[in-house]
């Protein structure tokens, strides 16, 4: 969807990291060019992982991700999305944009925030790209029973939460920074992305001093509803799980608009899906006898399958922005 001459071009923040935001992002630089991205700085997993542990600097694999889909320069956003095979010796496993960030954050004297906005010049990005902190942290879950899980990468290895809503919280206390503050405070709309609920969402929104961003801003705020569950962590989540559970994370912070997919994927599709004890998040009308505080949007808004990924249930990006954009400029959905 492209834009429109005349066309009113809102002022949209996308919270989140990962694939979540890639989606969101990649869709609304067509309709927008007024875009922020604040991205979750507690990724511990994989090639950023490695490079914190070994060089001491902050997480790349979120604000790389988040970059690459503001990206207006081809062949550097295909060289950021370079991944090194098992051959590449020390290198397999990295991702070139981590390496990238990495090294001209050391090249900035340890400002991870300067290497951010000079990585978006090279790339010729839409909009910006901040980290919703500067602060080195740990992702920290605590258990009702009293378990504690340090690490947002453990959560890929067989956690299971057993319908708990546990606690989350950074490891230092983190706080926002002032530029991620005022983008959401002179924002038209705020929008949750789709993401690893208790990983990337409740991180970023764990910062010390979102939630009182969220609460101030004039912005409206939306969350885009993740398409299938996670195994081990919200097993049977509807809709309105996933939204009660933002609503916690932003500190009570009231949601305004929850975007959901109203189209049940192929059958195949859900019986892959079904093998790794993933299901498709639907909307549960009998749920709750009381009208939610936010409205509910459903519409389709599953990608069709595509050849590069052919067993992936993902967002369709164009629709995505296109009900998104409807939202910030105040129109009836």
């Amino acid at each position: 969807m492209e834009r429109q001459p005349g066309q009113h071009e809102p002022n949209i923040v996308v919270i989140g990291g990962g694939t979540g935001s890639f989606t969101l992002l990649t869709g609304l630089k067509e309709v927008t060019p007024n875009l922020t991205a604040v991205v979750n700085m507690a990724d511990d997993g994989g090639s950023t992982g490695i490079l914190r542990d070994e060089l001491g600097v902050l997480p790349p694999g979120d604000v790389r991700q988040c970059l690459v889909a503001l990206a207006r320069n081809p062949m550097a956003r295909d060289l950021f999305t370079y991944r090194y095979g098992p051959d590449d010796g020390s290198l397999a496993g990295h991702s070139f944009g981590n390496l990238f960030l990495a090294t001209l954050g050391q090249l900035k004297d340890g400002d991870f925030g300067a290497a951010v906005k000079a990585a978006g010049q090279f790339l010729n990005i839409t909009g910006a790209v901040l980290p919703a902190t500067l602060d080195n942290v740990t992702l920290e879950i605590e258990f009702p029973d009293g378990q504690t899980i340090h690490g947002e990468h453990h959560l890929d290895h067989g956690v299971v939460f057993s319908a708990q809503r546990p606690e989350v919280r950074l490891v230092p206390p983190a706080s926002i920074t002032d530029e991620a503050t005022r983008a959401i405070q002179e924002a038209d709309l705020v929008v949750v992305a789709p993401g690893s609920l208790y990983g990337s969402l409740a991180a970023v929104l764990a910062v010390g001093g979102m939630s009182e961003a969220l609460r101030t801003t004039k912005a409206k705020k939306a969350f885009v509803c993740n398409l299938v569950t996670e195994e081990g962590q919200t097993d049977g989540f509807s809709v309105n799980d996933y939204a009660e559970e933002i609503i916690r994370f932003m500190g009570g912070v009231n949601l305004d608009y929850v975007l959901y997919n109203t189209h049940k994927p192929p059958q195949d599709l859900l019986a892959r899906y079904k093998e790794e004890h993933r299901t498709w998040v639907h909307l549960d009308p009998d749920e709750s006898s009381e009208e939610p505080v936010y409205q509910t949007v459903g519409r389709n808004f599953v990608a069709a399958v595509s050849s590069n990924h052919p067993t992936l249930i993902r967002h369709n990006q164009a629709r995505i922005a296109h009900s998104l954009l409807q939202i910030a400029n105040g129109e009836e959905l």
